[in-house]
């Protein structure tokens, strides 16, 4: 792994050598990072682009908005705005078709690093976890009206964690008795008080990890996010464009690759049909990779230690799209 040129020294992009090998075929392509961060894989990619070749980034935080501004490059644009939104942005900015799209998904480094924005374990903050702190509900304010039911479905869909329930009910006595969590100590100590010592899964992984990960993509919407842009890429990248998509749990995992997996294939009911085999027409994808981190990198960088790198590319011509790039 190597962080681009002049990348901030405490974000580390996770997989950068092989998601831009993988992903720039094409160095005087069009090229989008949906999910910018602070900006490390978009300057891998820059490094790697000619001087026709473009770059446009998208991010909804705040923070990342801003670090966008010192990435003074006449290859590269930035929109702060969440990547469900790309068939739109695109469109208005005459951006398509792509020669890739890259998603990083999960939180950023410095996210994670900033108490003030409630997402770890490692110091006490408030209770935020938006990923866009310009609006929407915080995870206090979520917890202090969700009921147990909502709060068992989160913890247990989203954290897969087997003891959603009691915790739930933990959460709400806490509330009913006028004491509601509103950091992410008195989160963590509540969501462990609940959980029995001896049926802890992971002695090194706090026993609110899991809980926490089921707020936070819960709050952010981060599934269904995911599903929406992954359905919009079809229609956005050019015959042999790539997308390459690096996940950090099962759940994203899971949905990245029934998506590569679906689309990879020809319609069974078009499958059954009297045709020869050269007459069936291509699926639009085709599985190009899947990479996992070696021990040099996750010695360098622990928190690639659960990363996935798949990368699918286009085979057949999407939906006609405007093909100006950016001024």
């Amino acid at each position: 792994m190597r962080p681009g040129r002049g990348a901030p020294p405490e974000h580390l992009p996770v997989l950068a050598a092989a998601v831009v090998d993988h992903l720039v075929t094409a160095p005087g392509g069009r090229y989008v990072d949906a999910t910018f961060g602070r900006g490390g894989h978009s300057r891998s990619i820059l490094d790697r682009l000619s001087a026709e070749g473009r770059l446009l980034a998208l991010d909804r935080d705040p923070e990342a908005a801003a670090a966008a501004t010192a990435l003074a490059d006449p290859r590269f644009h930035f929109v702060h705005t969440r990547f469900s939104r790309i068939g739109e942005i695109l469109a208005a900015h005459r951006f398509a078709p792509l020669q890739g799209l890259l998603l990083d998904l999960g939180i950023s480094s410095p996210q994670i690093d900033r108490a003030g924005r409630g997402f770890s374990l490692r110091a006490d903050g408030p209770l935020d976890m938006r990923m866009d702190t310009s609006g929407g509900e915080t995870a206090a304010e979520w917890l202090a009206r969700a009921t147990v039911d909502d709060l068992t479905r989160v913890i247990r869909d989203y954290g897969e964690e087997r003891f959603a329930a009691p915790i739930a009910k933990a959460i709400v006595a806490r509330r009913a008795a006028g004491r509601a969590p509103a950091t992410t100590a008195e989160l963590a100590a509540l969501v462990a008080g609940a959980i029995p010592v001896r049926d802890r899964r992971d002695a090194l992984q706090h026993p609110a990890t899991r809980t926490f990960q089921a707020l936070r993509i819960h709050l952010n919407q981060e599934l269904e996010e995911l599903a929406l842009v992954l359905d919009q890429s079809l229609a956005l990248l050019a015959p042999g464009g790539r997308l390459a998509v690096v996940s950090f749990h099962s759940l994203e995992d899971r949905i990245v690759k029934r998506f590569i997996d679906r689309h990879g294939r020809v319609d069974p009911r078009i499958a059954r049909l009297p045709l020869r085999q050269g007459e069936l027409p291509r699926p639009p994808l085709a599985a190009v990779a899947r990479v996992l981190p070696d021990a040099a990198e996750i010695a360098a960088n622990p928190r690639a230690g659960s990363a996935v790198l798949r990368v699918a590319e286009r085979t057949v011509a999407p939906a006609p799209a405007v093909t100006e790039r950016f001024r």
